[in-house]
């Protein structure tokens, strides 16, 4: 395998590879046409070999495994070790991390062992056309200000980007791979941390954020935590999630998970339904690349408008409980 490639790294959840992973790969695979590079998964584990065709699908041209029974929860050294192996050898020029708890953890962990530098929890990344170099988007300030950042003096370049940047793309079905499978043993005793057990709140159960098809999100515009709880009824009934802006988050209304924006999450679904939202653009940054925009706001000078397929003008506290009493009516099947 040649060196200089795009390497993304896999993760699994419940036996499924994440969205984010599968959208990188699209990503990866932009970056890759513009360097004449290929893109290459890098896939950590246990039990991994049934998901290399879905690793073929989605773009990638090589795989490289590495199993085994010490890979089979996440640890920061177990992987990092794999990795850094890895790089070694084939000294791939940029590896892109989801934004995850453990994409951050170990593209940070990775960086320092490296010698090198991590952008974590990226908005959106490009590569500058002269060097080659990439330059990645950050939120900083609450989201007020959007910070690009490079590493034009080191290689590899290492990032961890969030969810929604770039679309989960098919490329064809049974497409062809070359697989590399390395043996690399990490010993026991030099995995200083491990995963027991891991907890879901009842706030973080059902259709998660980042991966549902369709968003219902509420703003201050909504006036009070009874009112958004229309929010979770008609997403409810459309089987999407509940999203909102920072001043809601602020408000106590509604948990940090549920945020869209800069500062928040970047979603990309079918059909996002903006409730009592102004449009500002740390709000608008994180959902401008959904398929469909509904927007409900009584201002009709509301910036929210502008990027809105559908502009309903009016009071959402009233337009909402009609529209939810509608859905139930009709029983539309939602696919």
């Amino acid at each position: 395998m040649n060196n200089e490639n795009i390497w993304v790294f896999i993760e699994k959840n419940k036996n499924q590879i994440k969205n984010i992973s599968l959208e990188l790969l699209n990503k990866g695979r932009e970056l890759a046409r513009i360097r004449s590079e290929k893109i290459v998964a890098v896939f950590i584990g246990n039990d991994l070999k049934s998901s290399v065709q879905t690793i073929a699908n989605f773009g990638a041209d090589g795989l490289i495994l590495v199993e085994g029974e010490e890979y089979a929860a996440y640890s920061n050294d177990g992987f990092t070790n794999a990795l850094y192996l890895l790089i070694e050898k084939y000294k791939p020029s940029t590896i892109l991390f989801g934004a995850t708890n453990a994409g951050n953890d170990l593209a940070a962990g990775l960086a320092a062992r490296l010698h090198t530098s991590a952008a974590i929890n990226c908005t959106d990344l490009a590569i500058d056309s002269p060097s080659g170099t990439i330059e990645w988007q950050r939120a900083i300030h609450g989201g007020s200000l959007i910070q690009t950042v490079s590493s034009p003096e080191t290689r590899p370049q290492i990032g961890s980007v969030r969810s929604g940047i770039s679309k989960k793309e098919k490329i064809g079905d049974n497409q062809r791979i070359y697989v590399i499978e390395e043996k690399i043993k990490t010993p026991s005793d030099k995995i200083r941390t491990r995963i027991k057990e891991v907890l879901s709140s009842a706030q973080e159960s059902g259709i998660k954020l980042e991966d549902a098809k369709v968003v219902v999100s509420g703003g201050l515009g909504m006036g009070s935590p009874e009112n958004f709880q229309r929010i979770a009824e008609l997403a409810d009934l459309l089987d999407g999630a509940v999203g909102a802006t920072r001043a809601v988050i602020d408000a106590g209304w509604i948990p940090s998970q549920h945020q869209v924006g800069q500062s928040g999450k970047t979603v990309n679904p079918d059909l996002y339904i903006a409730c009592g939202i102004s449009g500002a653009i740390q709000h608008v940054s994180g959902m401008k690349t959904s398929k469909v925009i509904i927007a409900i706001n009584k201002d009709p000078e509301a910036p929210i408008f502008d990027i809105a397929d559908y502009a309903v003008i009016g009071d959402v506290n009233k337009i909402l409980p009609v529209l939810i009493e509608e859905i139930k009516k009709t029983h539309i099947p939602v696919e």
